[in-house]
């Protein structure tokens, strides 16, 4: 990095994990490393494929990266779709 900006990149890792720290590992127990790395890995999974984001439009971020519909926009547009 070129010191520029530096600031701004580190927000958004700050606030996941900051995320991550307080939703979930502070909450679940761990004993070993491999049991941290799946409890990080069912986190992330819970984060990417199902929780809705606001900064998303209420999509989750897989949604918004396969530029799929939210569930209840694709369900009207299903029903519309059936209904024509």
């Amino acid at each position: 990095m070129d010191g520029r900006g530096r600031w701004m990149d580190n927000v958004l890792i700050e606030r996941l994990w900051r995320s991550v720290k307080h939703e979930w590992v502070l909450l679940h127990e761990y004993n070993t490393i491999p049991e941290l790395e799946a409890l990080l890995s069912e986190w992330m999974e819970r984060y990417n494929r199902w929780r809705p984001h606001t900064a998303n439009g209420g999509q989750t971020p897989w949604q918004a990266y396969r530029g799929l519909l939210p569930e209840p926009e694709r369900e009207e547009k299903e029903q519309r779709d059936i209904a024509a």
